[in-house]
């Protein structure tokens, strides 16, 4: 992936808690997934904003009941998992964006750009 496709792509996964809790399944033959590129900061930023806004309203809005509810992801007929959503929401919502931010931290250190803290503070601030 490239850094401009890496950035998008953390910018678009948080979209997955408000899919996993707006629905009982997800289908990849009925949705299928396009790559794209952010054109410029200001996108990136608005995907990203609107993705986290959609999804701390789903969180909002959910009960308790919500989250033991399976989430069910298929392609076409073909079930590839189901899960409480408490769990994708977890997996897919959570892990899946920390794995490609980590990805983002070695693009930006081999670039020399500062990597900024995720954890505390990183080994570029001062």
């Amino acid at each position: 992936m490239s850094i401009g496709r890496l950035a998008t792509h953390i910018a678009e996964t948080t979209h997955w808690v408000y899919v996993i809790l707006e629905a009982d399944e997800f289908d990849f033959a009925a949705q299928p997934f396009k790559p794209r590129v952010a054109a410029s900061v200001e996108e990136l930023i608005q995907i990203l904003d609107t993705n986290v806004s959609r999804s701390i309203a789903a969180l909002e809005n959910a009960s308790d009941e919500d989250f033991e509810k399976n989430w069910t992801v298929k392609r076409g007929g073909q079930i590839i998992f189901s899960i409480p959503k408490k769990i994708a929401i977890r997996s897919w919502g959570f892990n899946h964006t920390i794995h490609h931010r980590g990805q983002l931290s070695v693009y930006l250190r081999l670039l020399d750009i500062h990597v900024p803290g995720l954890y505390g503070p990183s080994a570029d601030e001062k």
